[in-house]
């Protein structure tokens, strides 16, 4: 099967007065049609960073420094903004941005924002337009009169409901999921995810899920790709992550080991001491040795690349390279 997107050795920097960030450095990996890539790090490791790029809007002042975004085999990187605004964005790719009140604009309606976004990519008549909107709504468990109302009138819950819906009234192909859940109550998160759940079976949609929530993650993904310093390391199926084998890269194994487990005793929670690194001066040789339990002298002096160690299972670790 072709994939739905290709992301090839891409790399996005946030050019500073200090120098270069290097948010996304050298990435690579691939979203099938129908499945859901998880994509999970802790906070600074460039999952968001990556989700705006894949969407072709890298935030100020970030630019691309190389690679390639294959949306079904078209590099949308060199592509015009006016066409990748028109016939790219939300149209193919769309996203759900962390904090829904972020992204919904105080002093209008819902309706007026939903109708803004459709009539950048389509002449639809108002009637028409505000019978799609209706009906996108509905899917998402919301009524009618949620178009009259400005974003402060609607619960958390309601303003992401509202979110998704726009994210997905155009038909994209592909929906990125920015911490879709955060400031949401326990009850509420499980509504949000379990209507995820619904919509990609009822529209045959691909996610890319965003999350620190490994937990969550095991419900929702099908691959897991685990994110630290701007690059990947590790990448593999749910079994293959959370399965009884374990994880194969110790910062994966770290994550697990600091997250509570609901139907298994666990007589400590672990954490990983120190901070992510300066990726304007990253470390020499795996960017993840300062921190990790099992670094030896070759973690210090060379980078290990990303290498399948079973059969759609990567990780970049030495302890994992044979020879």
């Amino acid at each position: 099967m072709n994939s739905l997107l290709r992301v090839e050795n891409l790399q996005m920097h946030y050019f500073t007065s200090k120098g270069a960030v290097r948010a996304i450095d050298s990435i690579n990996f691939d979203v099938m049609p129908g499945e859901t890539l998880g994509l999970v790090g802790e906070s600074g490791c460039g999952k968001t960073s990556l989700g705006t790029s894949i969407l072709r809007m890298p935030t100020p002042p970030g630019r691309y420094v190389g690679g390639k975004i294959l949306l079904e085999g078209t590099d949308i990187i060199p592509l015009p903004e006016k066409e990748v605004r028109k016939d790219i964005r939300w149209a193919r790719i769309s996203m759900v941005f962390q904090g829904a009140m972020n992204c919904l604009t105080p002093v209008y309606t819902i309706g007026k924002q939903m109708l803004e976004t459709l009539n950048e990519h389509s002449e639809m008549p108002r009637n028409d337009a505000e019978n799609l909107m209706k009906e996108y709504l509905g899917y998402v468990g919301l009524p009618p009169e949620i178009m009259g109302r400005y974003p402060h009138e609607l619960s958390g819950g309601m303003k992401q409901r509202a979110v998704i819906a726009t994210a997905l009234f155009l038909k994209p192909s592909l929906v990125i999921l920015d911490e879709p859940t955060t400031a949401l109550d326990v009850i509420v998160q499980s509504q949000i995810i379990n209507l995820l759940k619904k919509l990609k079976a009822q529209f045959n949609l691909s996610f890319i899920f965003i999350t620190h929530d490994l937990a969550l993650e095991a419900e929702v993904a099908d691959r897991i790709c685990v994110m630290y310093a701007g690059k990947i390391v590790e990448l593999g199926t749910n079994e293959q992550i959370y399965g009884s084998s374990g994880p194969a890269h110790p910062y994966t194994e770290r994550l697990l080991a600091a997250t509570p487990r609901l139907f298994k005793k666990v007589e400590k929670l672990h954490f990983i001491p120190g901070t992510p690194p300066d990726l304007i001066h990253p470390p020499k040789g795996c960017r993840f040795h300062p921190r990790c339990h099992k670094a030896f002298e070759r973690c210090r002096e060379e980078e290990p690349p990303l290498v399948a160690i079973e059969p759609g299972h990567f990780s970049a670790c030495w302890l994992n390279h044979k020879g």
